[in-house]
């Protein structure tokens, strides 16, 4: 077999998109999945506004505008009062409803167009590591095989063997509280964005593709450590009875299910030639269907930055950023579940006070529920700053910037396997600084948003985010201001200045 590169655990939608991004950085790639087939229950159902928007960054996004049902609000905890994506600064200010099945399928048709191997059938059994390799061990149904690797991925779920095999710890708390779940077709179904909160327990309804619906929810009978037998048609009909007062007219279940409340985070999202992303690295209750959303932008952080570090041009560190970056993301995460749970099954008349109070501020404070909307919707999501004199800029992801007299935007425009360097100046300033792992763009911004306010230039990751942005006037600091923020950002070696044209590998 020849050599991979990367090896990913684990063919859901986080190692599916993961394989593209190292695909499109040029690196070859096999995933090794245990499942002969996707798997036609889809634990997730939501695509969120920063999703989109990654796909969009690739133009992976119109397969899913063009199936997914946009809800152009969410649900914090159930609470009756929902958050209002219609204000979000983004082009896609709503979630598309779309069962995990359909992603997974859209992202291995996009991930097997571009050349990635998916090895189905196939488990990852554990893995040897080496100073400069990995051997990852594999069983399929031929027998057992190994695959040279130069890092192994752990994308592969909650019960991850590349996390058991590394040694990477996953504390956490145990599961108190268990959910219940059923995909059906409703003859009577509620209004969009239903949900009802009684001393009885809590129930939503959200839409699914083909006119079926997903009823989920919990009782005060959920708060237990030990889970009963299979849901059954019946009992979904009588809890939701329960607590709404009528069933809907559920029939025809596709999918049962019970789920639990267990909260967990890797202690390191990388170990050497070992990484993990997705449920592999965190573990939560499915509040505000923020899971798989999280898990594909952990990847997208993680793609480039391995594609960098294996194509020779990423600064010494650089993978190192990965946790640096996505774990905060993870904590938040399991504290936002952990703080929804304990709304979501407080069934007392203080916990329903409590609610009452909840909702009122949503509803009347502006500002709370778009913060709220923008941390569920992970638009909010900044990486570390580099020092107090860097630009507010820095660290956010960057809209999608109109340019005048083109129809180009920053989604349309970012490369997936180089840094964006924007030269907004009059006068060309930056002049050709294209090199490997760079690409330089001049250009007028049409109504820049306000944030952009005074900006001269910009760097920006391959991921979206925001490296360096400059303001100054003189157009020799500026210029100093953008190499000293191109010298943190690449390789010394590989930096080649080159002002009369662009270097091997730029685009």
């Amino acid at each position: 077999m020849e050599q991979q590169q990367v090896v990913i655990a684990g063919g859901g939608p986080v190692g599916l998109w993961l394989a593209a991004e190292l695909r499109l950085g040029g690196i070859p790639v096999t995933v090794v999945e245990e499942r002969t087939a996707i798997d036609g229950r889809s634990k997730a159902l939501t695509v969120h506004p920063r999703t989109i928007e990654i796909l969009a960054t690739r133009g992976a996004h119109r397969p899913f505008l063009a199936e997914g049902l946009p809800i152009p609000s969410g649900h914090f905890a159930m609470l009756d009062d929902r958050l209002d994506f219609r204000t979000l600064d983004t082009p896609f200010p709503y979630t598309l409803a779309l069962p995990q099945a359909r992603t997974e399928e859209l992202l291995q048709e996009r991930a097997l167009a571009l050349g990635a191997r998916i090895a189905r059938g196939h488990r990852l059994t554990g893995f040897t590591e080496h100073p400069d390799a990995v051997t990852v061990h594999v069983t399929g149904p031929e027998g057992p095989y190994e695959i040279p690797a130069s890092y192994v991925v752990g994308c592969d779920g909650t019960r991850s063997t590349v996390r058991t095999a590394a040694g990477i710890d996953f504390p956490g708390t145990p599961s108190t509280v268990l959910g219940w779940l059923g995909d059906v077709t409703l003859d009577r179904p509620p209004r969009p964005g239903f949900s009802a909160f009684t001393l009885r327990g809590g129930v939503m309804v959200a839409p699914l593709p083909g006119d079926r619906y997903r009823v989920v929810g919990v009782s005060p009978d959920s708060l237990t450590t030990e889970r009963p037998g299979d849901l059954t048609l019946d009992e979904l009909r009588e809890r939701t009875l329960a607590v709404t007062g009528d069933d809907f007219g559920m029939r025809d279940p596709s999918w049962l299910s019970r789920f639990g409340n267990a909260t967990r985070l890797a202690a390191t999202y990388r170990r050497g030639r070992v990484l993990l992303a997705g449920d592999a690295a965190h573990q939560h209750f499915p509040a505000g269907g923020v899971g798989m959303n999280v898990g594909i932008q952990d990847a997208h952080n993680l793609g480039w930055k391995l594609a960098a570090t294996l194509n020779g041009w990423a600064p010494d560190g650089l993978l190192d950023t990965y946790h640096g970056e996505r774990h905060p993301v993870g904590a938040q995460l399991t504290e936002h579940s952990r703080a929804q749970t304990a709304l979501m099954t407080t069934f007392t008349p203080e916990g329903l006070d409590l609610r009452a109070v909840l909702n009122r501020l949503i509803a009347t404070l502006p500002e709370l529920n778009r913060a709220l909307a923008e941390r569920l919707t992970a638009l909010a999501v900044t990486l570390p700053s580099p020092g107090p004199t860097a630009h507010p800029l820095t660290g956010t992801r960057a809209a999608d910037l109109i340019f005048t007299g083109t129809d180009d935007t920053l989604f349309t425009l970012l490369p997936p396997d180089a840094h964006l360097l924007l030269d907004l100046t009059a006068g060309h300033t930056l002049g050709a600084r294209a090199q490997r792992g760079l690409t330089v763009r001049t250009g007028t911004l049409e109504e820049p948003p306000d944030a952009w306010t005074g900006v001269r230039a910009a760097l920006i990751r391959p991921d979206g985010h925001i490296a360096w942005a400059g303001t100054d006037r003189d157009d020799a600091t500026l210029r100093a201001s953008a190499d000293r923020a191109l010298a943190t950002v690449h390789r010394a070696t590989d930096r080649q200045q080159a002002r009369g044209g662009a270097a091997p590998g730029s685009r």
